[in-house]
Protein backbone atom coordinates (compact mmCIF):
# COMPACT_ATOMS: atom_id res chain seq x y z
CA UNK A 1 0.00 0.00 0.00
CA UNK A 2 1.55 3.41 -0.90
CA UNK A 3 0.28 7.04 0.15
CA UNK A 4 0.67 10.04 -2.22
CA UNK A 5 -0.57 13.59 -1.41
CA UNK A 6 -1.59 16.55 -4.19
CA UNK A 7 -1.00 20.15 -3.91
CA UNK A 8 -4.56 20.74 -3.96
CA UNK A 9 -4.87 18.61 -0.53
CA UNK A 10 -6.05 15.24 -1.88
CA UNK A 11 -4.67 11.68 -0.52
CA UNK A 12 -4.65 8.11 -2.42
CA UNK A 13 -3.95 5.37 -0.74
CA UNK A 14 -3.07 3.13 -3.59
CA UNK A 15 -3.21 -0.88 -3.40
CA UNK A 16 -2.91 -2.98 -6.49
CA UNK A 17 -4.91 -1.03 -9.12
CA UNK A 18 -6.80 0.60 -7.46
CA UNK A 19 -6.24 3.52 -4.86
CA UNK A 20 -9.04 5.34 -2.13
CA UNK A 21 -9.25 9.17 -2.12
CA UNK A 22 -9.99 11.94 0.06
CA UNK A 23 -9.02 15.45 1.42
CA UNK A 24 -6.11 15.80 3.98
CA UNK A 25 -6.63 16.38 7.31
CA UNK A 26 -4.73 20.29 6.82
CA UNK A 27 -8.01 20.46 4.27
CA UNK A 28 -10.72 19.64 6.60
CA UNK A 29 -8.86 22.25 9.43
CA UNK A 30 -8.90 25.19 6.79
CA UNK A 31 -12.68 24.12 5.46
CA UNK A 32 -13.96 23.90 9.73
CA UNK A 33 -17.36 22.10 10.66
CA UNK A 34 -18.33 20.35 7.39
CA UNK A 35 -21.76 20.54 6.53
CA UNK A 36 -22.09 19.11 3.06
CA UNK A 37 -20.12 15.88 0.72
CA UNK A 38 -20.90 14.69 -2.36
CA UNK A 39 -19.38 12.12 -3.89
CA UNK A 40 -19.00 10.44 -7.35
CA UNK A 41 -21.49 7.89 -8.75
CA UNK A 42 -19.85 4.50 -9.14
CA UNK A 43 -19.23 3.44 -12.58
CA UNK A 44 -17.83 7.54 -13.44
CA UNK A 45 -15.27 7.77 -15.62
CA UNK A 46 -12.62 10.87 -13.96
CA UNK A 47 -9.73 11.96 -15.84
CA UNK A 48 -6.63 13.23 -13.19
CA UNK A 49 -7.35 16.81 -12.02
CA UNK A 50 -11.05 16.37 -12.85
CA UNK A 51 -13.58 17.62 -10.38
CA UNK A 52 -14.90 14.37 -8.62
CA UNK A 53 -16.63 15.73 -5.46
CA UNK A 54 -17.59 18.36 -3.75
CA UNK A 55 -17.03 19.48 0.54
CA UNK A 56 -18.89 22.58 1.67
CA UNK A 57 -18.03 23.81 5.23
CA UNK A 58 -19.78 26.64 7.21
CA UNK A 59 -16.83 29.04 5.95
CA UNK A 60 -16.16 27.86 2.18
CA UNK A 61 -16.99 25.50 -0.59
CA UNK A 62 -14.52 23.33 -2.44
CA UNK A 63 -14.25 21.09 -5.08
CA UNK A 64 -12.20 17.74 -4.18
CA UNK A 65 -10.78 16.34 -7.42
CA UNK A 66 -9.19 13.06 -8.42
CA UNK A 67 -4.87 12.88 -8.55
CA UNK A 68 -5.42 10.06 -11.20
CA UNK A 69 -7.38 8.58 -14.11
CA UNK A 70 -9.85 5.64 -13.92
CA UNK A 71 -13.29 4.69 -13.03
CA UNK A 72 -14.69 5.04 -9.64
CA UNK A 73 -15.36 2.02 -7.96
CA UNK A 74 -17.14 3.16 -4.89
CA UNK A 75 -18.35 7.00 -3.53
CA UNK A 76 -18.23 6.33 -0.05
CA UNK A 77 -22.40 6.96 0.89
CA UNK A 78 -21.77 7.29 4.91
CA UNK A 79 -19.46 10.80 3.42
CA UNK A 80 -22.44 11.82 1.79
CA UNK A 81 -24.71 11.05 4.81
CA UNK A 82 -22.58 11.76 7.94
CA UNK A 83 -20.05 14.69 6.34
CA UNK A 84 -18.66 15.71 9.76
CA UNK A 85 -17.13 12.02 9.13
CA UNK A 86 -14.22 14.61 7.35
CA UNK A 87 -13.38 16.35 9.98
CA UNK A 88 -13.19 13.49 12.20
CA UNK A 89 -11.21 11.34 10.16
CA UNK A 90 -9.95 12.48 6.99
CA UNK A 91 -7.47 10.48 6.20
CA UNK A 92 -9.13 7.16 7.35
CA UNK A 93 -13.14 6.65 7.32
CA UNK A 94 -14.11 10.04 5.60
CA UNK A 95 -12.93 9.40 2.09
CA UNK A 96 -14.51 10.30 -0.54
CA UNK A 97 -14.11 7.28 -3.65
CA UNK A 98 -12.37 4.35 -4.54
CA UNK A 99 -11.01 4.26 -8.40
CA UNK A 100 -9.73 2.06 -10.27
CA UNK A 101 -5.98 3.19 -11.86
CA UNK A 102 -5.93 3.91 -15.80
CA UNK A 103 -2.38 4.72 -15.52
CA UNK A 104 -0.29 3.82 -12.44
CA UNK A 105 2.35 6.53 -14.03
CA UNK A 106 -0.06 9.45 -12.79
CA UNK A 107 1.33 8.56 -9.62
CA UNK A 108 4.92 9.99 -10.52
CA UNK A 109 3.80 13.27 -10.03
CA UNK A 110 2.51 13.25 -6.60
CA UNK A 111 3.98 13.64 -2.85
CA UNK A 112 4.56 11.11 -0.33
CA UNK A 113 3.67 11.76 2.98
CA UNK A 114 6.99 13.50 4.15
CA UNK A 115 7.39 15.60 1.16
CA UNK A 116 3.40 16.50 1.76
CA UNK A 117 3.87 17.63 5.59
CA UNK A 118 7.00 19.45 5.01
CA UNK A 119 4.86 21.71 1.93
CA UNK A 120 2.17 22.27 4.13
CA UNK A 121 4.48 24.09 6.96
CA UNK A 122 5.24 26.54 4.08
CA UNK A 123 2.08 27.29 3.30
Amino acid sequence: MSLYFTKEHEWIRVEGDSATVGITDHAQEQLGDIVFAEVPETGKHLSKGQEAAVVESVKAASDVYSPVSGEVLDGNSKVADDPSIVNSDAEGQGWFFKIRLDDPSELDGLMDENAYREWVKSL
